[in-house]
């Protein structure tokens, strides 16, 4: 009897190191996707904004100032932003574009292998000036 209870336990145990590898990568892999969602939010909130400071007037250090506060989170040298066209050639009427784009670093090794690392994301944002 105490054999067979033993046998168990190392049962239970083979089934755990089986499992548990499969489970950390299924729940690092949420975080991984949470952290790229989160991100990819962060940039299109910035550039909604960004390009809603140069529709109602604001000049192309305003947008910045405006889409770096955003980002205060994000890593500035994996952060771009362009805007097209430039303060001195917006007219009224003109559509005013801002891009951001961001590359986030994929942390798990496994993961990094199924996506391209670092993973880019890019908001654009299109108004017409005012």
């Amino acid at each position: 009897m105490i054999r067979l209870c033993r046998d168990q336990r190392g049962q239970a145990l083979l089934e755990l190191a089986l499992a548990l590898p499969i489970l950390l990568l299924l729940i690092f892999g949420i975080i991984q996707f949470g952290i790229i969602f989160l991100d990819n939010q962060i940039i299109n909130q910035a550039a909604r904004e960004g390009v809603r400071v140069g529709a109602v007037g604001g000049n192309d250090a305003e947008i910045l100032e405006t889409v770096e506060r955003i980002t205060n989170n994000l890593d500035k040298a994996r952060l771009q932003v362009l805007i097209n066209p430039t303060y001195g050639e917006r007219k009224r009427g003109d559509s005013l574009k801002v891009e951001v784009h961001y590359s986030v670093p994929i942390m798990l090794p496994v993961i990094g292998d199924l996506l391209p690392n670092p993973y880019p994301l890019t908001a654009i944002t299109v108004m017409r000036v005012e």
